[in-house]
């Protein structure tokens, strides 16, 4: 059984390393997931990959369909789900990149269908929200990170902005007098809706670029698109340190 399942962000669409045993399309309640669920094996661990934003990256962050994807995978029995996603760097220390494992995340999306407690309760239902991230699976991409000789932040808040649009420089300015060290678009209502069906979830989040305003040259799809390559390569050597540890 593939308890673990990787949900791959931007540069992430597909799994380099992966050995694919076989794909399936899944239908849910919420409808249709980003993508068939792909089976497979990586550095010699089952795991199940996803790709957020579908095979060929044309799925943006506020038509991603969360409940469906995480719907999927508590379906065929994962347990622990490592989210992979790209962020601006809002703190001094995270650079273009730099891996984050953060600790804490504030919601500013809107609009999107974020929990799966709506209607034909027994009663109404609330979920311990106060440590966003699993601490367990947490500590096991810090110590994979370990493993692998690769930098990572412990820690830092991640500012979860609607998109698709890159922030105003006035914008991060908010959210870092809020306490955010990372701005992104995907990290809710994705992280609420693992928890609301008890599935273990940490983010794996790396910084492709400097955040509105924290750099004077122009933030461009080009630079994004090379610290990406960048910064998955040291992604991947920690996910395959990981797979020893879970």
């Amino acid at each position: 059984m593939q308890d673990i399942a990787i949900i791959g962000g931007t540069g992430l669409a597909s799994f380099p390393g992966l050995k694919i045993i076989r794909k399936e399309v899944v239908r849910t309640p919420y409808g249709t997931p980003s993508g068939p669920i792909t089976y497979g094996e990586y550095c010699g661990k089952s795991v199940i990959f996803l790709p957020r934003h579908g095979s060929r990256h044309t799925i943006p962050p506020h038509m991603v369909n969360y409940r469906a994807n995480i719907w999927a995978l508590h379906e065929k029995e994962v347990k622990r789900v490592v989210a992979v996603a790209a962020v601006g760097g809002i703190h001094k220390e995270i650079y273009p990149t730099r891996i984050v494992i953060p600790d804490q995340i504030i919601d500013y999306t809107w609009g999107r269908l974020h929990t799966f407690f709506e209607k034909d309760l027994p009663q109404v239902k609330h979920i311990d929200f106060s440590e966003p991230y699993d601490p367990e699976l947490r500590g096991q991409l810090i110590e994979a990170a370990k493993l692998a000789k690769v930098d990572v932040y412990r820690g830092g808040v991640y500012g979860a902005m609607q998109g698709p649009r890159l922030e105003t420089a006035a914008e991060i300015n908010k959210i870092e007098r809020d306490g955010c060290d990372i701005v992104g678009m995907t990290g809710m209502p994705e992280a609420a809706l693992a928890r609301e069906l008890d599935l273990a979830y940490a983010h794996c989040a790396i910084s492709v670029n400097w955040a509105a305003g924290r750099s004077k040259e122009l933030i461009t799809l080009e630079a994004i698109r090379e610290a990406t390559e960048k910064g998955m390569e040291k992604v991947r050597l920690l996910l395959g340190k990981l797979m020893d540890l879970v």
